[in-house]
């Protein structure tokens, strides 16, 4: 009797041991459906789960996607115009400014020299069509008609040479620039595919290729994640002597460097996510792209257009203070209050004035002046929008046709 009992604990024991390597051994999604509801994350399918240990054992994947990617990254080189810049000349040793009064005073030992100096540019790109169509950044090749030339370096298997290329559209304001490399012998060019930047992950694997600090470190690869969405940062602009503002960029920790600006920021499908376009210059790890889909919403008018338009209301606003409300004698402090009409603008042409309120634009109520920018930008150039306003205690509405932002604006 003994004896029985103590075989049937063994098959017990045994039995719940293998169990125990059963349910350690069965997929974990059965066990992750039960959990995750209660945290609303979907749980992930059986295929999901076993599709995962692809990416940990192939430790090749950033390599393979670097391989497809860089045939298709270009380095671009632009040389603008000559031009004339002043130059101090040395004073000879045996100049003495004790010496002679006369020539200290009008014959300055240091003045200056007119000289004829070639400015050159470079950065990278990406080719987004056989044909040749190149996407890079406007801060680099900067806008047609400006007298640059602009050579594209291929370094593609039987593609290995200089191509001349062309401005076909760009915008200031996007940072965005496509080119057509000049393409006589009808040669069919590598291309990138163009994912999506909306879908994308902070968290997720980002892989950078450019040409940092010229040819001599072209197609270089660094790694990294996405470390956050929608940034705004300020650059120097020195075209223009002022700050330029970037927003919606996304930050990444791969490494980003000068000449690395217009090349791709691909995810780990191997798709381009980004263009780089700016790194921070007092830390390290921190670059900058524009999202993808920002140059897929104004690809096609960039190409048949040659840039960008942009729809325009023509006021200065601002968001409506306690002064402002008390001043105005507002009942509240919805709306944004109207500072200054552009001449010439749709918004004066509608009959807008200064210290009109905007209370609603279309059928959305508006409380600060990103409502304003929104609900303008979602619009096309000649559109027509509802305005309404509260001026001096009455209400008014006015329909006003959107205009094209005047460049020197943007």
């Amino acid at each position: 009797m003994r004896k029985r009992i103590i075989k049937v604990m063994i098959v017990v024991a045994v039995l719940l041991a293998v169990s125990g390597v059963i349910v350690h051994l069965w997929p974990q999604t059965t066990m992750v459906a039960q959990e995750l509801p209660q945290t609303g994350v979907e749980a992930p399918s059986v295929a999901q789960s076993r599709a995962l240990p692809i990416l940990v054992d192939n430790p090749y994947i950033i390599a393979d996607i670097a391989e497809v990617a860089s045939p298709a990254t270009v380095y671009i080189s632009v040389t603008w115009p000559a031009q004339t810049v002043d130059t101090y000349r040395r004073p000879s040793s045996n100049w003495d400014p004790f010496g002679s009064f006369f020539d200290f005073w009008f014959n300055d030992p240091f003045f200056t020299q007119p000289q004829q100096r070639e400015v050159t540019s470079a950065g990278s790109g990406f080719i987004i069509d056989e044909s040749g169509i190149v996407l890079t950044n406007q801060h680099v090749v900067g806008n047609k008609g400006e007298g640059q030339t602009i050579t594209v370096v291929v370094d593609a298997l039987g593609l290995e040479r200089e191509y001349e290329a062309e401005i076909i559209g760009s915008d200031y304001s996007l940072d965005l620039a496509v080119l057509r490399i000049i393409n006589e012998n009808g040669d069919v060019f590598p291309t990138l595919p163009l994912g999506d930047s909306d879908a994308s992950r902070v968290g997720e694997w980002t892989i950078a290729i450019g040409n940092p600090y010229g040819r001599n470190f072209e197609h270089t690869v660094t790694v990294g994640v996405l470390s956050a969405k929608g940034r705004e940062i300020s650059v120097y602009d020195s075209e223009t002597n002022s700050p330029k503002i970037y927003r919606n960029l996304m930050q990444t920790d791969a490494a980003i460097n000068r000449g690395n600006s217009g090349g791709p920021l691909l995810n780990i499908k191997g798709e381009v996510i980004g263009i780089n376009t700016a790194v921070h210059a007092q830390a390290q790890g921190i670059g900058f792209a524009i999202p993808i889909n920002v140059a897929k919403e104004v690809l096609d008018e960039l190409i048949t257009t040659g840039g960008v338009s942009m729809p325009w209301l023509g006021i200065w606003y601002q968001n409506i203070t306690e002064g402002i409300a008390k001043q105005l004698r507002l009942p509240d402090d919805k709306g944004v209050v109207v500072m200054d009409v552009v001449k010439g603008s749709p918004a004066e042409e509608a009959g807008l004035k200064p210290w009109d309120v905007i209370r609603r634009i279309g059928d959305r109520d508006v409380y600060t002046t990103d409502d304003v920018a929104e609900e303008i930008g979602k619009r096309k150039t000649g559109d027509e929008v509802l305005i309404t306003v509260l001026r001096s205690g009455r209400m008014m509405m006015f329909t006003v046709t959107l205009g094209n932002k005047p460049a020197a604006l943007r």
